[in-house]
């Protein structure tokens, strides 16, 4: 598991009008990426709720047999997002789509997604592979392979 505090990422709390903003923790959310229809979808909009990110691709077999436990953790849990990024081409995911139903967002990474998983914690760089943040954009958790439904549901209550 890797927490990322604020302070460890110099983040400071600005003032704005009469509040003050805090930005998220893990850097993460700085990032966008196109989707399906290639209009660029920044990251940071996922924050101040939970957010399940799967990184996966249409030619990993692991990958395609979690897709439907991660559409129903989607139908299931309203208050988080699911998001789904894919290494991998336009072509192929919309290609998958024919065949798997997915209703849950999903953003094209391309090869930029393997760096950004290293960086992530997933060093060797597999597929697929899974964060949990909470509300504040720090990963409470993460899985390397195929998610397991009652391993996945136990994670989900850390950020829920």
């Amino acid at each position: 598991m890797r927490t990322t505090s604020l302070a460890a990422l110099g983040v400071v709390a600005g003032a704005r009008g009469a509040g003050a903003s805090i930005l998220p923790a893990d850097p993460v959310f700085g990032r966008s990426f196109a989707d399906l229809q290639g209009h660029d979808q920044a990251l940071s909009a996922y924050v101040g709720r939970p957010v399940l990110m799967n990184f996966w691709a249409s030619w990993c077999a692991p990958c395609v047999r979690e897709m439907p436990l991660l559409e129903t953790l989607h139908q299931r849990h309203p208050d988080l997002s699911v998001l789904g990024l894919a290494i991998d081409t336009r072509v192929n995911v919309e290609r998958f789509l024919q065949k798997v139903t997915v209703t849950y967002p999903l953003l094209l990474t391309g090869t930029q997604g393997i760096p950004l998983m290293r960086e992530l914690g997933n060093k060797g760089g597999g597929l697929p592979f899974t964060l949990l943040f909470d509300r504040n954009g720090r990963v409470a958790d993460s899985v390397m392979g195929e998610l397991k439904p009652d391993d996945i549901q136990a994670r989900l209550t850390q950020i829920l």
